[in-house]
């Protein structure tokens, strides 16, 4: 029943955008916790699965510390297509953080992966799942570690968020509260 709707759902935002090369949820459909990255990058269209890349590395990290499997959650992006810029010291394509408009793109999409999942507990990694997944303009480094709450079509869910884990790449001094985030993540999943 599940695979049923979530492929009908994939179908549809395939044909959507069909001028994108898109990288759409993966995991486990039954897991009670579902993880909401920002977007995919290079390795995640490569091969077509979210969080293969570097941050997928810190994800590992992230999964060994809460003791569960990669193949024990849901994982999705809220944009699914990899946003990108030219660099200007290699004139290569390079990561964005997503617009507003892409977020909005990609909203419905994302309401309808959660209702389907329809997870104990979502966990968003970073900013830009917020604005997927919150009406209200919240910033990461305001909730980040505390359980909040979302109405999706009628339903309530328990929200984690999360620094997300490319984060800590770039902001060394977020290292020692992502740890912490994770305790509190653990006893929550526990």
């Amino acid at each position: 029943m599940k695979d049923n709707k979530l492929r009908e759902l994939n179908n549809a935002i395939v044909e959507e955008h069909k001028d994108k090369e898109l990288v759409l949820g993966n995991g486990n459909i039954n897991s009670l916790i579902m993880l909401i990255g920002e977007a995919p990058g290079a390795k995640e269209v490569q091969f077509k699965i979210p969080f293969v890349g570097q941050a997928g590395k810190h994800l590992e990290e992230f999964l060994e510390i809460l003791e569960i499997k990669r193949e024990d959650v849901y994982i999705t992006n809220v944009v699914k297509f990899r946003p990108t810029k030219k660099s200007t010291k290699t004139g290569g394509l390079i990561n964005r953080t997503p617009t507003v408009k892409e977020i909005e793109a990609f909203k419905k999409y994302l309401i309808d992966e959660i209702n389907i999942i329809n997870p104990k507990i979502i966990v968003t990694l970073g900013n830009t799942p917020l604005k997927g997944v919150f009406e209200n303009e919240m910033k990461i480094g305001q909730v980040h570690g505390e359980i909040q709450m979302v109405k999706v079509r009628d339903k309530d869910y328990k929200v984690f968020p999360l620094y997300h884990p490319a984060a800590v790449i770039y902001r060394r001094e977020l290292k020692k509260v992502y740890i912490e985030d994770l305790k509190k993540l653990k006893k929550v999943i526990n």
